[in-house]
């Protein structure tokens, strides 16, 4: 019997791979517990159509990142912030505050657990945070705080 792996079995093979097993084992096992499908040319042909599905899906959601990659990096984002009498601030500026901040003034909606702030923004002045936008893309959001 001819089975198509749907996913990993350790002694078998990878997921996509042909395998030629007992009929038993195929039936029994593979296909009952949901590790394989009977490898017949429709389920082959439809393997391949979604797999190029999930291609191409994977592909809009990079170039979507990119391009808000160079989006984040054009922006600056003004958080007025209380400044005691030395100049430094009260507390210092969260994730919250950016990813509030950024939605309001651009409308760009980014979770806050995605900005990786270096070092704690407690002065005024220009500063930059990392943004995590997946699939391996960072982008740096320039992060002006001003006293109030």
């Amino acid at each position: 019997m001819k089975v198509l792996l749907i996913k990993e079995v350790k002694s078998l093979g990878k997921v996509g791979e042909i395998k030629e097993v007992k009929d038993g084992y195929g039936q029994n096992f593979l296909i009952a517990k949901g590790f394989a499908k009977r490898a017949t040319p429709e389920v082959i042909e439809q393997w391949k159509i979604d797999q190029a599905n999930i291609a191409k899906q994977l592909q809009a959601e990079i170039d979507e990142a990119k391009a808000l990659c160079k989006k984040l990096e054009s922006l600056t984002v003004k958080i007025t912030h209380k400044v005691g009498a030395n100049g430094a601030l009260f507390g210092s500026v969260t994730k919250d505050e950016i990813a509030e901040e950024l939605h309001k003034q651009h409308n760009i909606e980014i979770d806050k657990k995605e900005f990786n702030i270096k070092n704690v923004i407690k002065t005024t002045g220009l500063h930059e945070v990392d943004v995590k936008l997946g699939h391996a893309i960072h982008g740096t959001l320039k992060v002006e705080i001003v006293g109030a």
